[in-house]
């Protein structure tokens, strides 16, 4: 791969295993976090943010939520900030470039551990992921949370998704304020391979109700790729 690696380092406790590190991208490094995960995984995820200009890092909760579902299962989790976020290189580009900011993390991941991943993407990390990952060989499985329809006077389309082939969970709050329950269902039903989870009365940001979008990701994770112990 191209571009170089740096300062990979602990940032907690030695048994969080839990290392800041830097990843090239294609505008400059990116900022980023490993989870490592257990010895001998079966599979390495991927998890993006939420809309930079709208305060959304690798560090807003939902990510972290979802980090947290993955590391129990074992398996070392990615996050990292799109370019123009916190120490990332580059501005924000609206959509377009952070498309190839996720396929170069995806070039990351696959060089460190040479495993299967699973991506997991929360707003707009979930649109510009599932473009990015859809038909990409080496994601076996999607997991989009609070997919976006309309925010801030941005439309999100999905033209694409029913091409996209691999095993894809969607979990949506019920009272998703930039996804209504007809677009949402309406969009699951349209796609391959897909399972839709509602979290009721959540909003998008699923406030109080992370604990539900955790149990929907291990739930389906055991279901698909991870059986139970």
């Amino acid at each position: 791969m191209n571009g170089t690696m740096t300062e990979l380092k602990n940032v907690s406790s030695p048994s969080a295993m839990v290392q800041a590190l830097t990843i090239p991208g294609p505008v400059g490094r990116l900022e980023a976090l490993l989870n490592s995960g257990a010895e001998n995984p079966s599979y390495a995820v991927l998890i993006c943010h939420p809309h930079p200009p709208s305060g959304g890092t690798m560090h807003n909760k939902v990510v972290y939520h979802a980090m947290k579902a993955f590391s129990q299962l074992g398996l070392p989790v990615l996050r990292f900030n799109f370019r123009g976020t916190g120490l990332s290189e580059g501005v924000h580009d609206f959509g377009r470039g952070e498309v190839d900011d996720v396929r170069a993390a995806l070039d990351w991941l696959e060089e460190k551990f040479a495993l299967p991943i699973i991506f997991a993407g929360f707003s707009f990390g979930s649109n510009v992921g599932l473009r990015a990952c859809c038909g990409d060989g080496r994601v076996k499985g999607i997991v989009s949370l609070g997919v976006p329809m309309h925010a801030a006077g941005r439309d999100y389309t999905y033209h694409f998704m029913g091409g996209c082939l691999q095993e894809k969970l969607f979990i949506s709050g019920s009272m998703d304020e930039f996804a209504s329950e007809a677009e949402v269902t309406s969009l699951v039903e349209s796609t391959p391979n897909a399972q839709l989870v509602w979290v009721m009365g959540a909003d998008h940001f699923f406030a109080e109700k992370l604990d539900e979008v955790r149990s929907g990701i291990r739930g389906w994770m055991e279901a698909k790729f991870i059986p139970p112990r």
